[in-house]
């Protein structure tokens, strides 16, 4: 059961529209640290076992084994372009929130974008940042978990021949 909305007086609107702007500032550009930070993980998880699996194609293997085997390359190579364009970083400086549009800026145009409470603005911008790269590491993630499960299956395959 839902609690109904509170009223706020008037001057405490804006004193909590300021607190809602800062703490979603604060999550947003958190979130983005922390996908970098998994992407980063991630990106080494993947070299060391692409790193892994072709030392072991100097082997004689069966083709039972270097199917999953290859298909596990191929979904770790696909997640790896995946997690470089999640640590690609997207600012063009065209937002007027950004500090690439500050560059172009100089100082009095600065101090004048200053004057204008913007922090909305950068919320989008870095909002339109996150999104992509939430979804772009979710779908690495997805890859690899699914190499993960194609190595399993390569190695069951090489223990059937070994056993045959």
């Amino acid at each position: 059961m839902s609690q109904p909305p509170t009223t706020v007086e008037p001057g405490a609107q804006t004193s909590l529209l300021d607190q809602n702007l800062k703490d979603a500032l604060a999550t947003v550009a958190a979130e983005i640290g922390r996908t970098d930070t998994k992407a980063s993980l991630l990106l080494a998880f993947n070299g060391a076992v692409i790193a892994g699996l072709l030392g072991s194609a100097e082997k004689q293997l069966p083709l039972l084994c270097l199917v999953p085997g290859g298909l596990a390359v191929l979904a770790l190579a696909t997640s790896t372009i995946l997690l470089l364009l999640v640590v690609l970083p997207r600012l063009l400086g065209t937002d007027r929130a950004s500090f690439p549009y500050w560059a172009t800026c100089n100082t009095q145009q600065i101090l004048a974008e200053m004057s204008n409470d913007r922090r909305a603005d950068r919320l989008r911008v870095l909002s339109q940042i996150a999104l992509p790269k939430f979804q772009g590491l979710g779908r690495a993630i997805r890859l690899s978990l699914a190499a993960v499960i194609l190595i399993v299956l390569a190695v069951l395959a090489l223990i059937v021949t070994a056993l045959a």
